[in-house]
């Protein structure tokens, strides 16, 4: 049995019923700061300019809203989750490094401290996946 079978089989009978609930929270905050970003996508911008990875990525703002908010959808409702989450941990990863280094320029600690709890989720949710109330768990259960 393959490493990815053995994570799935454990996930399947040792998933509290209340980390769905946590699921959920994840993909709507998730889900809600792609719509953050876009609504300040010059911030966003500006913030992205300031950087090192400045040179020619004019796209980065674009797939980080976007990959925030189908990523996000599909957390909510468990659909590939574990593909979406794989992608969102790059981005926080390196909001994370964005962030600590833009405390010196007088961004609070608590955007911080949230890109560090939904980090932390995202790694739950990796090994975790979707969960018994999730549209992954239903395909799953009637192949049909």
């Amino acid at each position: 049995m393959g490493t990815l079978q053995r994570i799935e089989a454990w996930s399947s009978t040792h998933h509290p019923k209340w980390l769905v609930v946590l699921r959920v929270a994840l993909g709507l905050g998730l889900f809600f700061k792609g719509i953050s970003f876009m609504n300040n996508a010059i911030m966003v911008n500006q913030l992205i300019e300031g950087s090192m990875v400045s040179q020619g990525a004019d796209w980065i703002p674009f797939i980080i809203t976007w990959l925030h908010l189908l990523g996000g959808f599909f957390i909510l409702i468990g659909l590939f989750t574990r593909w979406a989450v794989l992608a969102q941990i790059p981005i926080l990863i390196g909001a994370i490094i964005f962030l600590n280094g833009a405390r010196a320029h007088g961004i609070s600690g608590s955007e911080l401290g949230f890109a560090f709890a939904i980090l932390l989720l995202l790694m739950v949710f990796l090994i975790e996946g979707g969960g018994p109330l999730s549209v992954d768990d239903f395909v799953r259960r009637n192949p049909r």
